[in-house]
């Protein structure tokens, strides 16, 4: 517990030095392959929050889910992302990445418990357009193999910061608890401020 803390403490701070990238999805295609890969999930809010909440869902489901969807998550990332790669077309791509704001904000919200495989696969669904997004805006130079693994390690940053502070909340109880809920709102909230923006 204490290394997911520590683990948790990390990527918030490093999400907090990059906000000021926050809608930003275009990279330099000079940067490192490693880096821009790494950058890139963090340096678009839709992402950023998406990845947290996905974490504190599994902080609110427990039990396998608590890592089975962090996992199945980038797994399906990691399929999207080589789709974008090779170039292969998917549609509403940006429209489901905003919906995955919206959808895994209003069940963090709602407190929703839903089977571990149907959570499973709507985390898995979503994943496939965050990483096409991804993929698809990697750098012509960059190795894929680098810059795949820097949008993953990323990814399972901002999954442990909504676990940790999920898990941190839920032990909390009473208020605390609740807390996990008005964030699920937030969320929400925010995804809808970027749809009235679009």
């Amino acid at each position: 517990m204490k290394h997911l803390c520590r683990v948790s403490a990390a990527a918030a701070a490093m999400v907090a030095a990059h906000a000021g990238l926050a809608e930003a999805h275009i990279l330099d295609a000079s940067g490192m392959a490693f880096s821009g890969g790494f950058l890139h999930p963090i340096g678009g809010a839709d992402h950023v929050l998406a990845m947290v909440a996905v974490g504190l869902w599994a902080a609110q489901l427990g039990g396998r889910a608590l890592w089975g969807l962090p996992v199945t998550f980038v797994l399906m990332m990691a399929l999207g992302g080589a789709l974008g790669m090779s170039g292969a077309p998917l549609p509403w791509v940006e429209g489901g990445i905003l919906a995955s704001v919206l959808v895994l904000g209003a069940l963090v919200a709602l407190a929703r418990r839903l089977p571990a495989a149907a959570s499973m696969a709507l985390v898995g669904a979503f994943a496939v357009f965050h990483g096409h997004a991804h993929g698809a805006e990697m750098p012509l130079a960059a190795s894929p193999y680098s810059y795949g693994l820097g949008f993953a390690l990323a990814t399972s940053m901002l999954h442990a910061t909504g676990i940790g502070t999920g898990v941190l909340l839920e032990r909390g109880g009473g208020f605390a608890a609740r807390l996990i809920r008005v964030s699920g709102g937030a969320i929400v909230t925010a995804g809808i401020l970027m749809l009235i923006g679009r």
